[in-house]
């Protein structure tokens, strides 16, 4: 569900018009939904909780890589939500937001020897290694620091799965994580090491993912490796089981439910005395929120063809040009008559700048206003400003309030984050 409904034949969000919004601060431009990323919050906290006895006190980290907008992160934050983070930018990110440091993991395949640091500064609940080189590292980092920071270890259970190939990361020839029996060796070694303190194991085998087996096999493996590591006097406390689940970006009705989801995690951790970690971002962003765009014009061919020309491109809503993936859309204010099929482009000059071919719209004119649905997550955060196009406009709406929060840079402002060679 989410708070974005036709009032008075005009699409809302809560209880802002979105012309409102675009009138005042322009378009393109997204909009965000207090009231969606609640719910959906809410709705994954009480079903975990429901399952305390097997997955412990576990705790939601909102992978920050999906919308790191601040106010964003703030929301979430006031309900208690942590963060999973990739990077010491997001890390920052959410400390600003006010996520404190003991409710953020640090993952990610890549990171430096200055980022390791600042974690161990900072204090983040865990860091999680994908390799032992990044575990040779962490070693002398905190070594000279006087410090044994938590880790966790990636286990890569060659489980793939993914609304896409692009976004699938269990599989074996994908990067993240170690093969299992590399994770067992990795671990009993981490475990020897004054330097790093051993918690848990950690796993993500993809996103949008829409069927629970692949998940199921991958936690089960999981397990059998935290079992095998505690015959071998290990202590393992954790399980970080990521994040993936799915969400209806057409509509579907038959995606396993966040209950359905909650009592698969609890069936395979009964009885492992483990406290549960978990990384949604997806799962509570998506649809909270929506991408408003205009219709610049429609471009009819002699063949029939008919081109929507949209102010939004590729630059501000990457993933159709990534992941082939779909956003419904829908006109702010709809108009009666028959429905005509339109190629939604956008102004960006490449012939990747398409979100859809052949889509049966309503019929659409210059001037009017559009809305991509499930936009909130992987939308914004993907946004540059190729072609020299402004970088969008965030909005946040709680009720009836709602506040600019990432304002559309002025030109002058682009300009000014570049100075000229002195010499030029």
């Amino acid at each position: 569900m989410n708070h974005f409904e036709l009032i008075d034949g005009e699409l809302h969000a809560e209880g802002v018009a979105l012309s409102a919004i675009a009138e005042a601060v322009g378009t393109p431009v997204y909009v965000y939904s207090t009231a969606t990323l609640t719910r959906h919050y809410s709705l994954l906290r009480g079903a975990l909780d429901d399952h305390r006895g097997a997955l412990g006190d576990s705790l939601i980290a909102f992978a920050v890589k999906a919308n790191s907008n601040l106010s964003v992160l703030a929301t979430l934050a006031k309900l208690g939500c942590g963060a999973d983070t990739v990077s010491e930018g997001e890390i920052r990110r959410a400390l600003a937001a006010g996520i404190p440091a003991d409710r953020i993991i640090f993952s990610g395949v890549g990171k430096t020897d200055a980022e390791l640091a600042f974690a161990i500064d900072t204090g983040v609940r865990q860091i999680n290694l994908e390799s032992g080189a990044e575990l040779d590292r962490l070693i002398a980092v905190a070594e000279s620091k006087g410090a044994s920071p938590s880790i966790a270890v990636r286990v890569n259970p060659n489980i793939g799965a993914g609304g896409h190939a692009k976004i699938t990361t269990g599989g074996a020839t994908d990067k993240f994580g170690v093969p299992v029996e590399e994770a067992i060796d990795l671990y009993v070694r981490a475990t020897a090491s004054p330097h790093v303190t051993p918690v848990g194991l950690a796993c993500h085998i993809g996103s949008q993912i829409t069927d629970l087996d692949p998940m199921e096999a991958a936690f089960r493996t999981i397990r059998g490796v935290a079992e095998t590591l505690r015959d071998k006097g290990c202590e393992v406390t954790r399980l970080d089981l990521g994040g993936g689940l799915g969400v209806p970006y057409h509509g579907q009705t038959d995606l396993p439910s966040i209950a359905d989801y909650a009592a698969m995690c609890a069936r395979v951790l009964d009885g492992l005395e483990v406290e549960a970690a978990f990384e949604p971002g997806r799962l509570l962003a998506a649809n909270a929120g929506v991408l408003v765009s205009r219709v610049i014009q429609v471009n009819q061919r002699a063949d029939g063809r008919r081109f929507l020309v949209l102010d939004a491109g590729m630059n501000d809503l990457m993933r159709p040009a990534l992941y082939d993936a779909f956003h419904d859309l829908v006109p702010v204010t709809p108009r009666e008559g028959e429905a005509k099929a339109y190629d939604l482009v956008g102004p960006i000059c490449e012939s990747t700048d398409i979100f859809a071919r052949d889509r049966q719209l309503a019929p659409l004119q210059a001037g009017d206003l559009v809305a991509f649905l499930s936009a909130g997550a992987y939308g914004a955060v993907l946004s540059s400003e190729y072609n020299s196009r402004p970088l969008v406009a965030e909005v946040l709406v709680d009720g009836d309030r709602w506040a600019v929060v990432r304002p559309r840079p002025s030109y002058d402002e682009m300009w000014a984050r570049e100075p000229k060679a002195d010499w030029l």
